[in-house]
């Protein structure tokens, strides 16, 4: 099963989709889940692989979720309550399990997120020097140049019409507009219209805020151009235009340090979860088979066992 878990996230990575590679690191019997063990959790908190069982799974879905928002991979030790405080350590998040079986596990979770997308548009030096420098960090690239040119690099793709649509633009992407005067309006303008977390113009101030004036004459918001940096780029002085690509590359790395440009993909919405009244474990509502009434209120559990607690003395467990 692991190959086709790792496949499934090679394919997820090529594609610049969010996930988290979830993989059982330790393990003490009796417990399903077994060391080595992988799976992929989407966003959507879809699980392709397995770990363990329905006890352990819901809490890894939302520490996955969790991953994903911050970036940051995590360490979790779910087990026996009472083993807890035998665990504690930097870097370890222990969850109780509270499944009757009384096996433990450590399950490691790292988050994949896509790293940046820099659209440059136009063929200037400056949009040539961008694209090479974005795709040297590993970050995804793309000139949108309705001529094209052989100056490109050859690695990096290019459109040839000026449209945008496809190109995966959001929050993680920076559109940077280079077209040096000869569609600068029409290009800010089409930029202006995705959710790009940065859209930078390289021009001087007089001419951009000609661009500025030209858009707002037809109809453009003043919030929407209140995005456009221009000039776009760290200002580092009187540079050559090859050099303008290495200021707006630092601008963008600075933002992408911040926090300002990314996550590549947000998850979605954390599923509809409650909490195990008699163990305390997290449950998926939508997923758990083990419920009851009482006092005209549902209760989820995560066991038959904790169910068969909670229908003996239903007082005893119930929330007020």
């Amino acid at each position: 099963m692991t190959p086709g878990v790792l496949e499934l996230a090679g394919d997820l990575a090529g594609r610049g989709r969010a996930f988290v590679l979830a993989t059982v690191v330790w393990r003490r019997s009796p417990t399903s889940g077994k060391q080595g063990s992988k799976a992929v959790i989407l966003p959507d908190g879809t699980v392709r692989g397995w770990l363990s069982g329905a006890c352990a799974e819901p809490t890894v879905i939302s520490e996955a979720r969790a991953a994903m928002a911050d970036g940051r991979p995590r360490l979790l030790f779910l087990g026996p309550a009472d083993e807890l405080d035998g665990v504690l350590r930097a870097g370890v998040t222990t969850v109780p399990l509270a499944c009757e079986s009384e096996g433990a596990l450590e399950v490691y979770l790292e988050p994949n997120l896509p790293p940046p997308r820099v659209v440059v548009i136009g063929r200037a030096p400056a949009a040539v020097t961008t694209a090479a420098l974005a795709y040297s960090l590993g970050w995804r690239a793309t000139i949108v140049d309705e001529e094209g040119s052989d100056e490109f690099p050859e690695e990096i793709p290019v459109v040839t019409e000026l449209d945008l649509a496809g190109l995966g633009v959001d929050r993680a992407t920076a559109v940077v507009v280079a077209t040096q005067g000869h569609y600068d309006e029409a290009a800010l303008e089409l930029a202006l219209a995705t959710p790009a977390g940065y859209v930078g113009l390289i021009a001087s101030r007089k001419r951009a805020d000609a661009v500025r004036e030209y858009l707002r004459e037809r109809g453009v918001a003043d919030e929407a151009l209140d995005r456009v940096r221009a000039p776009a780029g760290l200002d580092l002085g009187e540079v050559d235009p090859d050099e303008i690509g290495v200021a707006v590359l630092a601008e963008l790395v600075a933002l992408k340090a911040a926090g300002e440009l990314g996550p590549a993909m947000a998850p979605a919405p954390a599923a509809d979860e409650a909490r195990d009244p008699v163990c305390g474990m997290v449950v998926d509502v939508a997923r758990v088979r083990l419920r009851s009434e009482h006092d005209g209120r549902t209760y989820f559990f995560c066991s038959a066992g904790c169910r068969r607690k909670f229908d003996a003395d239903p007082v005893k467990y119930a929330v007020g």
